[in-house]
């Protein structure tokens, strides 16, 4: 058996040496590709041990004491562990439940448009957001739910009397986050639907509309179907961020009135790691936050790929 075995590895070591020779140019060129991974996404990954440390710069990495899981407990035991977990779910719900779909009805609703000229320029007004500085992004939202900004106005031309103050009322940061975020991505978004829908045969469509099936019918059964392992594929990923809100965003729009709604996991990472300076403390929320990310991840590849057949892995 050992011998069998013995062979069996020198096969597979010839074989994988001449394919590399035969293919050794698209090798080289994924060279600087593994350096970028290897450097910026692998090698930072030994930082997570500041998670168990009471780090200190002038010790290091090595020199910090051990402290087990005593960060883990003490944010389990945080007074805002509930309202940070609470506010990065609510937000990805939202997000899961109003910005998920808008690109898919775009891609949807710009599929079925005959003339081109309208459908490049609405794909390319939707597209801009995107392209805007965050800061800008956030900067434009706040002059339009400032007290005098263009929703206030648009409510006073409706009747309302008075303005509101949309960012000092916590109850409102969930609806601009989501509708703004809508605004900001929904063209780009669109992008990998409009590819999946190029690929689906025009043939499967001109059979339905002679066996007479209209448009929506159409839509229902060929169209959905053909795009349907993208979009399980996409909510695979979007499932393993649940636990996972950009802190630029939101640290640019929030202030201390509204952290009751607006404050997230990031953005405590932020303060606690950067302004109170308490690396293993933050380091150790934002380990415990991947870790959970991780888990929803493989849950859902698993639910998805039984229930479904389409999955990332």
């Amino acid at each position: 058996m050992e011998l069998i075995r013995t062979k069996r590895t020198g096969i597979s070591f010839r074989i994988a040496k001449k394919a590399f020779i035969k293919h050794r140019q698209i090798y080289i060129m994924l060279i600087p590709i593994a350096v970028y991974y290897a450097v910026f996404c692998y090698a930072p990954m030994f930082g997570n041990i500041i998670a168990f440390q009471d780090f200190s710069f002038t010790k290091g990495f090595l020199g910090s004491k051990f402290v087990g899981v005593k960060h883990f407990i003490a944010f389990l035991n945080n007074y805002k562990f509930w309202s940070l977990v609470r506010n990065t779910l609510m937000i990805n719900i939202y997000n899961l439940l109003f910005r998920f779909p808008a690109p898919i009805i775009l891609a949807l609703l710009l599929n079925e448009v005959k003339n081109q000229k309208f459908k490049r320029t609405v794909q390319t007004v939707t597209y801009l957001p995107h392209f805007i500085s965050m800061v800008v992004v956030a900067g434009i939202i706040l002059d339009f739910v400032a007290t005098d900004g263009l929703l206030n106005e648009i409510r006073r031309l409706l009747g309302a009397k008075e303005a509101i103050s949309f960012m000092t009322e916590p109850a409102y940061f969930y609806a601009i986050y989501t509708i703004s975020g809508i605004w900001q991505e929904i063209g780009w978004d669109s992008i990998i639907y409009i590819a999946a829908l190029s690929s689906i045969n025009q043939e499967l469509y001109e059979a339905a509309a002679i066996d007479g099936a209209n448009r929506w019918r159409r839509v229902w059964h060929i169209t959905l179907p053909g795009i349907m392992p993208t979009i399980i594929i996409l909510f695979i990923m979007k499932i393993g961020q649940m636990l996972s809100v950009g802190y630029e965003k939101v640290l640019l729009l929030y202030n201390p009135t509204i952290y009751e709604t607006a404050d997230v996991i990031s953005t405590y990472v932020y303060r606690r790691g950067i302004l109170e300076m308490d690396y293993s403390y933050s380091a150790a929320v934002g380990l415990f936050n991947s870790v959970i990310n991780f888990a929803l991840l493989i849950s859902v590849n698993a639910f998805c790929k039984r229930m479904t057949g389409n999955a990332l892995w």
